[in-house]
Parts: C-alpha cells; structure tokens; sequence
C-alpha cells in the first residue's frame, strides 16, 4: 500500500528519516507535501496536494490489474470469467477472488414477480433492454411481471461482494486495457481462484430442466 506524507514545516522530513518511522512505510511513500491545517483539515489538503500523483498510480494499478485479467484469457487458464451472467454465476459459486467492474456500468438488478404463480425472477438489463416490454412479461403467459425492487448493479455490487468472498475493483475505460476491457468485455469480469469452465454448468441445467420434462411426461403417462 502506498502512503502520502504530509506535515508542518521540517516535522515530516525528520519523521521519515528517524528510526521511530518504521522503514516497511518508507520504501511506500509516493509523495510528502507541506500542509497548513492539522486534523481533517490537513487531510484534506494532502488529498488535494497529492491529486495529480494519486492519480497517476490509480491509473497504474489499474493497467497491471487488468493486464493480469488479459493474462488468464491469454493463456487459456480457465481462470477468467466474463459478462454479466458468468460472472454472476461465478460469484454464486464462491469462485471469483477478484471482481472488476466499470465504473460505469449502466445495468440494473430487477427482482420481478408473476402474480399468477408466484415465481420470482432475476433479471439484470441495459437502457435498451429496459425499454423492452418483453423483458417485464412471462414468456410462456405473457403476464406482466411485477417490479419487486429495482436497482443499480453497480450499488448491488458495492453492497453484497464480500458476502461472495471476494474484493471488488472499479476501473475506467480511460486506458487502452481499460477500454478493451469495456468494449470487448462488457466492463464486467473475474478473476477466478481456480480453473472453472462455466459452460459445463449451463450443460448441467440444460439437462436437470430436461430431465424434470421427462419425469413430468412419465407421470403424464402412467396417469392415463
């Protein structure tokens, strides 16, 4: 982690330099800046005085975080997921250790309930899909769905990703990586903590729903 150093007068250099400063810290510092005030006041204008090199690291941390996620698409490790329904599946099964998200991703979370059965469903959809009345009905009744609770997937993230056990990176399409990763990626993605192929656990439901339509017809059957 890195650290600003910020103070009154010469107080600061002597800190740095004295053996009272513990020398892991040292080796951290990425700017030391003469501040007027103490207490809040002080903190906030070491903020204001560090912007430009806070910045600049940000925008670096940023570059090498997803350079590492490109790495694991690149090398076919298994070790990457991307989009809004992997990545969530991901995060369902415990798997993702680092989930990186646009900052400005424009998806919203819909908890949606058919009042004739009762069902409710999840549904995470874009501006244009939002104005898809489609996506507010029951495919196979045509019910209208009734809105339970709507949210940014954005806030959602900010508030539920420890309970999936990962850390949560927002980055910005500002860098060449940043923005390959929005474009290419649909600004959402994970690192996984181990090898995970999604597309065998899609198989899997494809063939419990396929399974439940079979038992369903043999009991159709013998019924008659």
């Amino acid at each position: 982690m890195n650290h600003i150093l910020a103070g009154c007068a010469d107080f600061k250099t002597e800190l740095s330099q004295s053996n009272m400063f513990d020398p892991r810290l040292r080796g951290n510092i990425l700017n030391v800046v003469d501040v007027s005030y103490g207490g809040e006041s002080g903190f906030n204008e070491a903020i204001k005085l560090s912007a430009e090199i806070l910045g600049d690291n940000k925008f670096t941390q940023e570059k090498r975080l997803i350079g590492s996620y490109f790495e694991e698409i690149s090398q076919e490790t298994g070790k990457s997921v991307y989009g809004v329904d992997d990545t969530l599946k991901a995060l369902e099964m415990g798997a993702v250790d680092t989930l990186i998200v646009w900052e400005n991703l424009d998806i919203t979370r819909y908890t949606l309930k058919n009042i004739a059965t009762g069902e409710v469903v999840i549904k995470h959809l874009n501006k244009e899909q939002e104005g898809d009345q489609k996506n507010f009905r029951d495919s196979n009744t045509n019910v209208v769905l009734e809105v339970q609770e709507k949210t940014s997937l954005l806030e959602w993230f900010a508030d539920e990703y420890r309970n999936f056990g990962c850390t949560l990176e927002f980055v910005t399409n500002k860098s060449t990586e940043g923005s390959q990763f929005c474009r290419g990626f649909g600004g959402i993605g994970g690192i996984l903590r181990y090898k995970l192929d999604i597309r065998l656990f899609d198989e899997a439901s494809d063939d419990e729903v396929a399974d439940d339509e079979l038992v369903d017809d043999e009991l159709f059957e013998d019924s008659e």
